[in-house]
């Protein structure tokens, strides 16, 4: 190459070796422009703790568990504590008639709080709007969530952290009844076995649990016993159950007054049933004590039904199971659980022309209160 000849400029790599800097006055070089950081493509740079309350890290999800009650012992309007949860979060679930289900996953970032100033904050609304306290549990899924709920004190939070010793700690000295998909007879079939609380279930082999409830009962117990849960908070899902309470406005001990509780229940729920074209498998009964307890009795119906006479038989064989003596009653609840539309529940045909004339009696009053309302007609025992 001749001397003096000009070379054609390379281009190269910014920052590279050999690159020249940026000029922009004659002999004067000025530095490369740092690329600020930033959480998205708009270059905004990230707040990092905003906000007095931290959101927790993690890809983990924040389940809370609410249950409302007034003092009175009665329940708020469904519709109206839902309410409450889905201006914090949108993924809401209900679980009638006081109970609701709530991810606040997308809550905790978008309001920079921990799930107990949520909780906290629900608390205040809930008894500033309604009236009513709410207890609440605070897990990383549903079932725990829920078992939360059902151990914490009247009106107060407990809050089960996401740490596989916490939440073994919590669920070693529950008892086996307390996890999801374990009733009465399940229970007493591993109890026979030594496995009484769920921490006796958790150290048990797997294989040993397969052997004893079948291979896929025996694995949704051993997950669930070591806090596994892969349910999610479905919103706007509604239980598949329909419920009634009757409160007392003392605490009553007159057992005639308890079962004419129990029959108006019946009805009402029966009626309901009946306008919505459904049957149910299980009848559910929860009594309310003066001290705050609640004796809860499960009962699977012979066959599904919506016909009021044979929800109270069974409502008063659940109530007699009970053995209850001057007991303090201060509220009654009965739930319909089970359901499924009426055209498939199969009837056994009966040669009993009571049971006929009951139903026909039955279809007559279900068109009367079609008509001309729900109060239009009524038994006599209940309208005295």
């Amino acid at each position: 190459m001749l001397r003096g000849e000009i070379q054609p400029r390379r281009r190269l790599r910014r920052g590279g070796a050999g690159a020249e800097p940026p000029v922009s006055e004659p002999g004067r070089a000025v530095e490369p422009r740092r690329r600020p950081r930033h959480g998205g493509r708009g270059g905004a740079p990230v707040r990092e703790g905003a906000g007095r309350g931290k959101a927790p890290q993690g890809h983990g999800t924040t389940v809370l568990c609410a249950t409302f009650h007034r003092p009175d012992g009665t329940a708020p309007d469904p519709t109206a504590y839902t309410a409450l949860l889905t201006a914090l979060t949108p993924v809401v679930q209900a679980l009638p008639p006081d109970t609701a289900l709530a991810d606040l996953t997308p809550a905790l970032r978008y309001f920079a709080r921990d799930a107990g100033h949520l909780a906290a904050l629900l608390r205040v609304r809930a008894l500033a709007r309604y009236g009513a306290d709410c207890t609440i549990g605070v897990a990383e899924n549903p079932m725990l969530a829920r078992m939360a709920a059902r151990r914490a004190a009247p009106g107060r939070t407990l809050l089960v952290p996401a740490d596989p010793d916490a939440v073994k700690e919590f669920l070693a000295d529950q008892p086996a009844t307390a996890l999801d998909g374990i009733g009465p007879a399940t229970a007493r079939t591993l109890g026979t076995y030594g496995l009484g609380t769920v921490g006796r279930i958790a150290a048990a082999p797997l294989p040993a649990l397969q052997r004893i409830l079948g291979a896929k009962a025996g694995r949704d117990v051993y997950e669930r016993a070591h806090g596994i849960d892969r349910t999610p908070v479905r919103p706007g899902a509604t239980a598949p159950s329909l419920a009634a309470e009757r409160p007392f406005d003392r605490d009553e001990i007159d057992p005639a007054r308890h079962r004419r509780a129990l029959l108006s229940l019946t009805e009402e729920l029966g009626a309901r049933l009946r306008d919505r074209g459904e049957a149910c498998r299980t009848l559910s009964l929860t009594v309310r004590c003066a001290d705050r307890t609640a004796l809860t009795r499960t009962r699977t119906l012979a066959e599904p039904t919506a016909h009021s006479a044979d929800l109270t038989a069974t409502a008063y064989a659940v109530y007699g199971a009970l053995g209850l003596q001057r007991a303090r009653v201060r509220g009654i609840s009965m739930r319909a659980e089970g359901l499924i539309p009426a055209e498939r529940a199969a009837h056994q045909l009966s040669f009993d022309p009571g049971d006929e004339k009951s139903r026909r009696i039955e279809a007559v009053a279900d068109r009367i209160r079609a008509k001309f309302g729900p109060d239009a007609i009524r038994r006599g025992t209940l309208a005295a």
